[in-house]
């Protein structure tokens, strides 16, 4: 019989339909090779690739900054979904509510390397793209417009990616946005309710029962959620409590690069490199230090389709069990 799970810190429904349930191993698309094996090292029609480096007004930052040849760069979306200049004004008339679209909205490429691919990156390379998510963070968490920034990455058509060359993006908002408003607000329940983190307690019942565990080590956790609302969905927290990713150090970013590296790898030999999203969930700018919640990062594999269900109803149905998942990734090798 199907079953529905409920995620206790995001109040998210989720069928879990055993009945049919896949095996993970029939989620494997072996008809192609990933698509980086067919990519030269560098494209001449790239913007991104060394060489065809836009404007220094572009830019906003590269690494690393002592004046060697750069491994990742930072620079302004050349069509943003938010304009950087101007004013943060409000409209309101009647129902109609309406803010100005500022903001910041950046990409990061994350290797000079054309037909590189995230998972088989080097730990330094990844920790680098992390380092630079925190520094342009910071930036823009101090101008007083912005309320939330989003780290996210694309990876693979189904995922929504529309450049090949390996990149993220971040986009500072002058608006928490609705969904993160409504996790924080079940994250501020519970510990009213408890006096403790609902993210602690997870992660303590993941480590406690261990069968959606992926992989761990001194500062991360990798496992599939109890209540996962796809197949392969994986989160990785932080065993220390914090509410914001711009407070960590560059021990536990190395520590976290070498994390995700080893779940994108485990992914990679085990379900051929499949498009997936990246999404590092940390606090609001003006809840940095806010007891009641916990920065992580979340990874999603597209190897399943959402449908009018999903989108009538705002639940998912996962035809894979997360402890079916979790089993084949940590069996999966990772290099």
């Amino acid at each position: 019989m199907p079953e529905l799970r409920q995620n206790m810190a995001t109040k998210q429904w989720v069928i879990i339909s055993t009945e049919r349930a896949r095996r993970p191993e029939e989620f494997v698309d072996w008809s192609q090779k990933p698509a980086h094996e067919s990519l030269p090292a560098y494209d001449p029609a790239c913007p991104f690739c060394v060489g065809n480096e836009e404007g220094p007004e572009m830019e906003t930052l590269r690494l690393p900054q002592d004046g060697q040849p750069w491994q990742v760069r930072v620079v302004k979306n050349k069509f943003p979904a938010l304009d950087q200049a101007g004013d943060r004004v409000r409209e309101f008339d009647g129902v109609h509510r309406a803010i100005s679209g500022v903001g910041y909205h950046e990409v990061v490429i994350e290797t000079p390397q054309h037909n590189a691919t995230p998972a088989l990156l080097t730990d330094e390379a990844m920790a680098q793209t992390l380092l630079a998510f925190q520094m342009r963070s910071v930036v823009m968490s101090l101008d007083d417009r912005i309320e939330h920034v989003i780290f996210f990455k694309n990876h693979g058509v189904r995922a929504g990616t529309s450049l090949i060359h390996p990149h993220s993006q971040i986009i500072g908002l002058p608006v928490v946005p609705y969904d993160v408003r409504m996790r924080d607000e079940e994250a501020r329940r519970y510990f009213d309710d408890t006096g403790g983190c609902v993210y602690c307690a997870m992660l303590q019942d993941e480590l406690h029962e261990v069968r959606r565990v992926i992989a761990e080590n001194d500062d991360f956790v990798a496992f599939v959620p109890y209540a996962a609302l796809s197949p392969f969905h994986v989160w990785i927290l932080p065993r220390e409590h914090h509410s914001s990713f711009l407070m960590v150090s560059p021990i536990s970013i190395h520590r976290l690069a070498s994390l995700t590296l080893d779940v994108l790898r485990r992914l990679y030999y085990g379900l051929n490199d499949p498009d997936y999203n990246i999404v590092l969930r940390t606090s609001p700018v003006k809840a940095w230090y806010a007891d009641y919640l916990h920065w992580y990062l979340s990874l999603i594999p597209r190897v399943s389709q959402s449908a009018g269900f999903e989108l009538g109803s705002g639940m998912y149905i996962n035809t894979a069990l997360p402890e079916a998942s979790a089993a084949f990734l940590r069996k999966m090798r990772n290099s």
